[in-house]
């Protein structure tokens, strides 16, 4: 992890343990006029992140959090996800389309992880060899580790 892929940022104090993951979904109506917003509201929407350490500081208040925020260094994390094994090859850069499928698909959930965003473009940092399936489509698909 370089030391520039860290972000500071503010979470609930009950969330704020190391090693937690989370997917930012965005402010609340609240945080609109909060005096924190700017330092709060940093991260990328609907990305998965990992707190990998707690700042020093004290508990600052919070419409939102019942118990306030504190400050927390996190980085994003890498996504497991499948992919036409075509595509899948490591190091390789990619922009990520979701397939158009079935929610009743087995594979939907892979296919459509948390914490991924279509148009986004991600690294593949590992290609795994099992093969995913089957495909409803009929694609033949690889489980992958991406990394925005």
């Amino acid at each position: 992890m370089a030391e520039n892929d860290v972000v500071i940022t503010l979470i609930g104090s009950r969330l704020a343990t190391e090693g937690n993951e989370f997917i930012y979904r965005g402010p609340a109506d609240d945080c609109e006029k909060c005096r924190f917003r700017n330092t709060c509201l940093n991260l990328d929407l609907n990305k998965k992140y990992r707190i990998t350490a707690l700042r020093n500081g004290s508990e600052l208040d919070c419409q939102v959090h019942d118990s306030g925020v504190r400050a927390v260094e996190v980085v994003a994390c890498p996504i497991m996800a499948v992919i036409e094994s075509r595509k899948a090859f490591n190091g390789s850069r990619m922009t990520y389309e979701a397939p158009e499928c079935d929610e009743a698909c087995s594979c939907f959930a892979l296919c459509h992880p948390d914490g991924i965003a279509s148009g986004e473009k991600y690294t593949i940092c590992e290609v795994f060899a099992e093969e995913i399936g089957p495909c409803e489509k009929g694609l033949t698909l690889k489980k992958v580790e991406l990394r925005p």
